[in-house]
């Protein structure tokens, strides 16, 4: 009968890690990182959501997937605690598919200096890094590596930005509502899928009413929105803002759309 083997305890118990604020630490050694959040009064007006299909349609394309589910990660978490926390680095590179290494050129380090890069974060203090809640409208420098498809949508988006809100949630529906007659709806099936969508019941009539007129957009989402003259639904219902997928493929789940 063979002696079984006797582990010794560790010499100095383990405790969590202290942050630099005084909370505790996420666990035993694991190294952390401070995030706070960056206030900007220039650009924050401007800006959308990062949780927005906004930066889903366009931002995602030039950033990448990972960082992009990074930038909304760490939201989250200062939605929760607005001054900052410390956020665990490996344990938060594995919850993103990242894997856990934290070597300088890891995937998740490389999501972290993009954010840098495209100044969504900046660094913040020793070792902590201060993040956008807001996220400013894609520049022009950029644009330009889009589809054709979503460039012709962000001009779109840019000439809507300057009408008042009531006119952009009017001609949002209308788009909508254009790419439902186009796929064979009737009139009460898309006023009440535009309702389902949030839209006011008096925009939602209005839309209907006019796609299936046959009063919709010129091209089902790649113009500015107006209405065709004489015109009819389009053949083959297309999104808003994702010309190429099919209206039921993308069908939005705000009526604020890229906003």
């Amino acid at each position: 009968m063979s002696t079984p083997t006797v582990v010794p305890p560790p010499r100095h118990p383990l405790r969590p890690v202290e942050s630099r604020t005084g909370a505790p630490g996420p666990g035993p050694g694991g190294p952390c990182m401070r995030i706070v959040p960056w206030a900007d009064p220039v650009a924050d007006p401007h800006g959308v959501h990062p949780c927005s299909r906004y930066v889903e349609l366009y931002w995602l394309g030039i950033i990448g997937p990972s960082t992009t589910w990074l930038l909304r990660r760490l939201n989250y978490g200062l939605e929760v605690h607005g001054d900052g926390y410390d956020l665990h680095l490996p344990e938060t590179a594995r919850a993103l598919g990242l894997g856990d290494k934290m070597g300088k050129n890891s995937p998740f380090r490389r999501a972290l200096a993009r954010l840098v890069t495209f100044e969504l974060a900046r660094p913040h203090g020793p070792g902590g890094l201060a993040v956008r809640t807001r996220v400013p409208p894609l520049p022009l420098r950029h644009l330009s590596r889009l589809p054709d498809s979503l460039q012709r949508s962000h001009r779109r988006w840019v000439v809507e930005q300057q009408l008042p809100e009531v006119e952009q949630m009017r001609r949002r529906a209308l788009r909508l509502a254009t790419g439902l007659a186009g796929a064979g709806h009737d009139r009460s099936t898309i006023e009440r899928r535009l309702a389902q969508w949030q839209f006011h019941p008096a925009v939602a009539f209005e839309a209907a009413d006019a796609a299936c007129e046959g009063r919709g957009p010129r091209d089902g989402g790649d113009g500015p929105g107006g209405p065709a003259p004489g015109g009819t639904a389009p053949q083959r219902p297309v999104h808003p803002l994702l010309p190429h997928l099919p209206v039921q493929a993308c069908a939005p789940d705000h009526p604020d759309g890229a906003r």
